[in-house]
């Protein structure tokens, strides 16, 4: 049942699966995971969409270099990479789509004919510098002069690799007629953050040319339905995967169920999902995203993560030395969501061992610990509550909506400092209440009760309120409370919710836990 519960459609970008995933493609990937799980929690009736675009020019050279079909070399990369990295990154999506899929392909035949039909394709000639990597032909703005042994070329800004003067004759979308139009919807928060929104208005101001829609030098694509001489441009066809893997053409229920969808992108593919995808559908009738957020590019040494400059890292070499749940934490609270953000090992290594092992870990491990020494594993009553327990009690309160807001605008760092406030709060709470030394006093016994109750119910808010973004590490300390067996799964539990005071009972049985963030001795 859905009735009452909002729609929550959120994708990843539709991935190029030319090379192996690295760490730039897994921040967006738990980004949108971490959203997604956060809106399950809250109760929103939520799907999460990721896939890979797996036809164009450059797959088919790639696929010809290693001596494939371009058909097996996709199979290959997404069997033996891109499906591995939602396990090591632990990632509940809903689905995953892959543009050479069937269910894909007729459907956006089917959204091809229709611009066809309704006059917004003509037939035209055409001649401009392409970048095979981008998949695109480039603005002046994205041209410039190549050096060392590209110099006297014209190159990729992005890629830095040399251009194609290319002249086909081509299908054409009336992109131009949209200008307006689009102007109006960047009027609204369609666009977020504000800097990516700003930069799109500025070219959308400049003035739209018409977009080329089909290719007729290579056949690796979907055909266009009226002239099989030609395929669909690969942007076109890959955008359309947002709709075509929630039931546009094939499935009206699910469709008008789960669209609109938000979309999360990198922000230099942001003008592809903010101009031209918004576009077509205002030119077949469908109504538009809820929003497009573009993030900031990963940079190592101060470049953007790049297989091509071979930056590029792969999550795993992450993830085997510190753990899936310490690459969510690290990517989304050390990097303001929407903004650049470096990376370093030596910053990865003293966040993990600071916030992650030495504050939320130790504080589960000594408070369990606790609970187990001096009340024999069962969860005391608390007594009467004092100063100091009221304001642990106003942190966990204050908390949740604060980082249910921070969620809403897609600053996941600031929900993540949100909820911080009580592992700080709590830490803190234990220093100066010393139940130690309360349990040599026995006429303390019922003062040491309420403090382990308060610490104990503060982590398991926090296990409620961290679930979206560390699951593995959540999931370990809400069975060592014993909250599973009192209140049911963990991802079952109501996250605007958590702050409700009381809801770990007295006498739940506390079971031993290991340390959710072992220290790591490691030399990067």
């Amino acid at each position: 049942m859905t009735s009452g519960r909002q729609s929550f459609y959120i994708t990843t970008p539709i991935y190029y699966p030319s090379d192996v995933p690295h760490i730039g493609h897994g921040y967006t990937t738990v980004a949108v995971d971490t959203l997604a799980r956060w809106h399950r929690q809250a109760g929103d009736d939520t799907w999460m969409l990721t896939g890979t675009d797996e036809h164009g020019q450059k797959m088919l050279r790639a696929a010809s270099a290693n001596g494939v079909t371009p058909q097996q070399w996709v199979d290959k990369l997404v069997s033996e990479s891109w499906f591995p990295l939602l396990n090591t990154l632990d990632v509940a999506n809903d689905d995953f789509i892959r543009t050479t899929q069937e269910r894909h392909e007729r459907n956006v035949q089917t959204f091809f004919q229709a611009l066809y039909d309704r006059g917004w394709i003509y037939a035209g000639e055409y001649e401009a510098l392409y970048c095979v990597g981008c998949e695109e032909f480039k603005p002046e703005a994205e041209i410039v002069d190549g050096t060392g042994p590209f110099e006297g070329l014209k190159v990729c800004a992005i890629h830095s690799k040399p251009l194609e003067l290319l002249q086909e004759k081509n299908y054409f979308f009336k992109l131009s007629e949209f200008q307006d139009r689009l102007l109006d919807l960047f009027k609204t928060d369609f666009i977020q953050p504000e800097s990516a929104r700003n930069e799109v208005v500025s070219f959308v101001k400049q003035g739209l040319k018409d977009l080329s829609v089909s290719r007729s030098t290579f056949d690796w694509g979907i055909k266009v339905p009226w002239d099989e001489t030609h395929v669909i441009y690969v942007w076109i066809d890959a955008l359309l995967n947002y709709a075509t893997a929630v039931g546009y053409g094939s499935d009206p229920d699910e469709f008008a169920r789960r669209w609109p969808a938000l979309h999360v992108v990198g922000k230099d593919i942001l003008r592809f999902h903010a101009v031209i995808w918004p576009a077509m559908l205002m030119a077949v009738g469908v109504e538009v995203p809820r929003g497009v957020f573009a993030h900031g590019w990963l940079l190592v040494g101060g470049e953007k993560m790049s297989k091509s400059k071979l930056t590029g890292i792969a999550p795993t070499e992450i993830t085997d030395v510190f753990g899936s749940d310490a690459y969510r934490f690290y990517f989304l609270s050390a990097i303001a969501f929407g903004q650049d953000g470096s990376f370093s090992w030596e910053d990865l290594s003293a966040r993990y061992q600071a916030e992650l092992a030495n504050g939320f870990g130790n504080l589960a491990s000594r408070t369990t610990a606790m609970v187990e020494r001096y009340f024999e594993g069962v969860v005391p009553p608390p007594a009467s509550y004092t100063d100091r327990d009221l304001v642990i009690q106003k942190t966990v309160a204050d908390a949740v909506p604060a980082a249910d807001a921070a969620i809403e605008r897609f600053r996941i760092d600031e929900a993540i400092s949100a909820i911080w406030t009580i592992v700080d709060a709590l830490n803190l709470y234990i220093t100066e209440n010393e139940p130690w030394a309360l349990a040599k006093d026995e006429a303390q016994r019922e003062r040491l009760g309420t403090v382990l109750y308060t610490a104990a119910e503060g982590l398991r808010a926090l296990a409620v309120l961290l679930s979206p973004l560390m699951p593995i590490s959540t999931e370990k300390l809400w069975v060592a409370l014993g909250a599973a067996e009192s209140l049911g799964r963990l991802v079952d539990q109501p996250i605007r919710e958590a702050g409700s005071w009381g809801s770990l009972k007295p006498g739940t049985s506390v079971n031993g836990l290991a340390p959710l963030f072992p220290r790591v001795e490691q030399s990067v």
